[in-house]
Order: C-alpha cells, then sequence, then structure tokens
C-alpha cells in the first residue's frame, strides 16, 4: 500500500552527528523545478554521472531546504542556510551521501508497506511442488576396476 503524507510539512532529518536539516517534501513540484534549474542545465553533456548528481543534488538542496541545526561558519558561529552556504555543506562527502540517501533516494524510491513474501509454513521448501517423477530401480553404481 501506498501511504501518502497530505500535511506536505517540512521534516528533519539527520545527516551528521548533531547536524540535521529541515527539508521540504519530495515532490513532484520540486523535481521538475530542480530538473529545469540553471546550474543542472549548464552541466556539458560530456559530463560523468557523479558530476550531474552532485549538481543536481546541490540545486534540489537549494530549494529543499527550510531549516538546518549544527551548522556555523569557520568561527563556529551558526549560520542560517543560503545558496553558497548549502553547496559547502553539500561538498563535504559524508553529508553528501547522507542527503542522498536520507532524503532523495527515499523520495524517487516509492516505499511500499507489506512488500515481502510470507514466509513457508516449515522451511523454503514446504511449499514447494513436486515435478519430477521418482526412480523405479536404484541407479547401478560404475565397477570398480
Amino acid at each position: 500500500m501506498l501511504t501518502l503524507d497530505l500535511t506536505n510539512q517540512p521534516r528533519w532529518h539527520d545527516l551528521a552527528p548533531g547536524v540535521r536539516l529541515q527539508l521540504r517534501p519530495l515532490t513532484t513540484a520540486l523535481m521538475v523545478a530542480t530538473r529545469s534549474d540553471t546550474a543542472v542545465e549548464a552541466v556539458p553533456e560530456e559530463a560523468s554521472d557523479e558530476e550531474r548528481a552532485v549538481a543536481f543534488a546541490k540545486a534540489l538542496a537549494r530549494r529543499a531546504v527550510f531549516a538546518w541545526e549544527g551548522i556555523g561558519d569557520a568561527d563556529g558561529n551558526p549560520i542560517d542556510p543560503s545558496p553558497d552556504a548549502i553547496d559547502a555543506l553539500l561538498d563535504i562527502w559524508p553529508i553528501f551521501e547522507a542527503f542522498q540517501l536520507t532524503y532523495v533516494s527515499k523520495g524517487l524510491l516509492l516505499e511500499q508497506e507489506k512488500n515481502v513474501s510470507a514466509p513457508l509454513p516449515t522451511g523454503p521448501s514446504a511449499g514447494a511442488i513436486v515435478t519430477a517423477k521418482p526412480a523405479r530401480k536404484p541407479a547401478k553404481t560404475a565397477r570398480r576396476g
């Protein structure tokens, strides 16, 4: 079953110890706007998939970040999200990976509830149907020579 969240409220996502972002829901409108972002469209055709992923993630984050906690400037003073600060944050590899895993990939994959098979009653072959006929005679063994 697909569960719809009709509230459309920003949610907190923990990306690293002490670092969390409040992100807007990953909606169709947000994805379409990100795809047509000038930074995404400016990526050259010969760019690698990784370069495209970084450009897309930064463009998406610039649209999606509503607020954050645990992020500061070089002096340790808390700063508010800004396009430059968001890009700098996603230049940190573990943060980029966490953003991709906790936000982007979960939004792109439809998570279905109860999407597994029920266990078989007495083991993996309990429900198997026999398709081969039993042998009529025992097989002959090879002679030792």
